[in-house]
């Protein structure tokens, strides 16, 4: 038997090793536990399993565990008058094993780095052989605290362990980090690609506008005034006697003109929701839609895409 010292047992003497450092060097991971009231250690099955590489679990349980050191959760709890813990996907049907039964789990693990605790567990077995017990050296620092309980240095095979995987474990962080980081990088690349193609595609549609509303006025047989040529500032009135010699002016479109010109000559150009240019006409949302496009096709207007907040934009057409 392991004997941490020769003082009557106790709780606290049966974990002379830190049972999270012991459960870590056998298996490389910090798998989840229950602490029953008598101080006695269980683990998921599954999760010794997968740390350990055991694609099987439940073959793995009946080909190493014996029965005494495997349990159903809803049993063990049971046995204690205990409730099954919440969170952390605890179920009823979970199979649990001892820290015995998770030694031998270890024992037939074929991967390398189980090989240092099972160098460990074949030292101790040649002591007890040997001298009739196993003892682990007290740590040179003992705590100073009344009461406390005895500190003892680790195997050195398990501490090597533990130090191996932590270092491990830290490669395995900062490469995770790395590639998190380039993937933020690609990430932040694709966006700015598609900011662009969005921009070429908003050029494209303000380009081909302008070529529709060219289009529009050579079609009605207006000439189209030279780029530098000057012009006399318009005036609402102008405006509207413009509108009405280049279409004929029906009663609702006249209504959504006389709302419209006032705007767009004071401020240059139109960014009024339907839904507010159909309250002040008394017209539909949908007949204001039509009378805006039947004056952008007749090269009264001409649309300047959309603002923030999806309303249409619209300029005069000079």
């Amino acid at each position: 038997m392991i004997e941490p010292s020769k003082q009557p047992d106790s709780p606290r003497r049966h974990e002379a090793i830190d049972v999270s450092d012991f459960v870590y060097a056998a298996t490389g991971a910090r798998v989840r536990r229950l602490t029953m009231p008598d101080g006695s250690h269980w683990f998921p099955a599954v999760d010794v399993c997968k740390e350990l590489g055991h694609t099987n679990p439940q073959k793995a349980l009946s080909d190493h565990v014996p029965g005494g050191h495997r349990e159903s959760l809803e049993t063990l709890t049971g046995g204690y008058g205990l409730s099954i813990p919440a969170g952390r996907e605890w179920r009823r049907d979970l199979n649990v094993i001892s820290l015995q039964g998770l030694v031998l789990l270890v024992q037939a693990c074929t991967k390398a780095t189980c090989a240092p605790f099972k160098q460990w567990v074949a030292e101790v077995i040649e002591t007890v052989q040997r001298e009739g017990s196993y003892t682990l050296e007290e740590a040179e620092v003992q705590p100073a605290d009344p009461g406390a309980p005895i500190a003892y240095a680790m195997p050195e095979q398990v501490a090597e362990a533990i130090v191996r995987l932590e270092a491990h474990n830290l490669q395995v962080d900062e490469d995770l980090a790395t590639a998190q980081r380039e993937s933020l990088a690609v990430q932040r690349e694709l966006l700015a690609t598609q900011q662009a193609a969005i921009s070429a595609q908003e050029a494209m549609a303000t380009a081909m506008q302008r070529i529709a509303d060219r289009l529009d006025v050579l079609a009605l047989g207006r000439p189209v005034p030279p780029a530098n040529a000057s012009t006399a500032l318009p005036t609402t009135e102008s405006v509207l006697a413009d509108w009405r010699q280049r279409l004929s002016v029906t009663e609702d479109v006249w209504a959504v003109a006389v709302v419209i010109a006032p705007v767009l000559v004071d401020k240059g150009e139109l960014r009024e929701p339907l839904e507010s240019i159909a309250a002040r006409t008394g017209l539909s949302v949908r007949r204001v839609n039509e009378c805006l496009r039947l004056l952008r096709r007749h090269a009264c207007i001409r649309s300047r895409g959309g603002a923030e907040d999806g309303a249409p934009v619209y300029v005069l057409n000079r």
